[in-house]
């Protein structure tokens, strides 16, 4: 009793110095009290009923009744009470010492921590989990701001939809066509998207009007003569090698993120998801069932030997069907174990050129897909949930290998404009959405209260 009676005299001392508040009634620690263990309020939670407790008392109550609800009324709070910043710093300016001596008893109880951490943990897992909670926080979080940005994300869907369905035409008409019914500028265009150095000889195949029909007669030897007099042999060893693509294929093959789309409508978007949800699992996807099309050319391109890496274009390293050494398997194999996403950004670097406006978007959204892992890795590892890490790599398998099954069942199904759509969503807008999931992220650290 005699400490409250300190505190008293301290809050009548600063009455007494200030004139303002000489006038006013005096403040007791009894005002402060909890309605729960009836002494000074310590990191005070207000409820929506308006009730306030000590975060601890409302953790044991929460602990022993497993009720989300007001001890005192008994009327169900929504989402997950916050401490009252103002009211926890005002009581700790008023009374100082029996905040001091009260943290110091609630540290040295083992019931009250262990139900805290409880508590805690109930909420942080309260996040994803409750809808409800999820709407609260989103209208706090500026709900007109979030509807403007989906108007928005709609209308922009529709319009890439619609500018990319009209360029398809011109962007897919050799990965359709056969081979043999090319005009002469259409074997123009397959020679110059081989890479920069190609376009020295583009005069030379125009003039002499090489179609399809006659790109497919055309050997080494007649390539290093005239007319044609390509001397580079690394220049007619990659022309060759394509052109032994052309003849296998009987078209085009792809060499780019469109052309790939184009040929591979179902793949190329059940890729685009996996690689974002899951880049483990897709890169093993593609070295399983994709691996001289699509996963040599990858591992090429983000491994690349140190001899072979400069002066190399891209297309270059797209047609190296190489195996890799065994220090590219090494390099590859510690970035895909720590840095899955960071091998997704440096493939998209090397397509800066090709593609200038989604490798940038790739490339920012590889980076915020690292920092939400490396939260969720760190949400484990200070919730002391290791070992829970081999159940959750099960049950992510067996989710994503369900929707690869259920989408790949159902694909024939699915309209056209409708893939369109998820594609793009994907690739252009998850940016914006992943943006917003680290922005909350890293206010729920700096919010957090233990």
């Amino acid at each position: 009793m005699e400490e409250p009676q300190k505190n008293d005299l301290n809050v009548m001392g600063l009455e007494n110095d200030d004139p303002l508040q000489s006038t006013g009634p005096q403040i007791s620690v009894s005002e402060f009290s909890c309605h729960c263990c009836y002494d000074i309020l310590v990191n005070p939670t207000t409820l929506n009923c308006g009730h306030s407790f000590c975060r601890h008392c409302l953790a044991l109550w929460w602990v022993s009744s497993k009720k989300t609800e007001c001890p005192e009324c008994r009327e169900k709070w929504e989402g997950f009470p916050k401490v009252n910043i103002l009211l926890r710093d005002a009581i700790e300016k008023l009374f100082p010492d029996a905040i001091r001596m009260r943290f110091e008893d609630i540290q040295q109880n083992n019931d009250i921590v262990q139900s805290l951490a409880a508590f805690q943990k109930y909420g942080h897992d309260q996040m994803p989990v409750a809808p409800h909670t999820g709407q609260v926080n989103q209208q706090r979080g500026g709900g007109f701001f979030s509807g403007v940005l989906t108007a928005l994300t709609g209308v922009a869907v529709v319009l890439l939809v619609y500018h990319w369905s009209s360029r398809e035409s011109e962007h897919d008409l050799l990965v359709h066509k056969a081979v043999a019914k090319w005009t002469a500028e259409e074997v123009v265009l397959w020679l110059e998207q081989l890479g920069p150095w190609a376009s020295l000889y583009r005069d030379r195949f125009l003039s002499e009007r090489v179609n399809g029909r006659l790109l497919l007669t055309l050997t080494e030897e007649e390539f290093s003569r005239a007319p044609y007099i390509i001397e580079n042999s690394s220049h007619r060893r990659a022309i060759l090698m394509e052109l032994e693509r052309v003849k296998a294929l009987g078209v085009k093959p792809p060499q780019n993120l469109w052309e790939y789309k184009a040929v591979n409508p179902g793949r190329s978007l059940f890729l685009l998801y996996a690689l974002k949800s899951s880049p483990r699992l897709g890169l093993l996807y593609l070295y399983l069932f994709d691996y001289t099309d699509t996963f040599l050319p990858f591992i090429h391109t983000i491994c690349p030997l140190q001899e072979d890496s400069s002066g190399e274009d891209i297309i270059t390293k797209l047609l190296d069907l190489r195996e890799p050494t065994w220090k590219q398997w090494r390099e590859f194999l510690v970035k895909y174990s720590f840095l899955p996403y960071q091998l997704i950004a440096e493939f998209a670097w090397d397509w800066l050129e090709v593609h200038y406006w989604t490798s940038r978007f790739l490339i920012v959204n590889a980076m915020l897909l690292s920092v939400l892992e490396l939260f969720s890795f760190w949400r484990i590892w200070s919730r002391s949930e290791l070992k829970t890490v081999p159940q959750r790599m099960w049950s992510h398998f067996w989710k994503v290998s369900t929707q690869g099954l259920f989408v790949a069942m159902f694909w024939p199904l699915i309209p056209q404009f409708v893939c369109n759509c998820l594609f793009y969503w994907a690739l252009y807008f998850n940016p914006i959405i992943n943006i917003d999931l680290v922005v909350k992220e890293v206010r729920r650290l700096e919010t957090q209260v233990l």
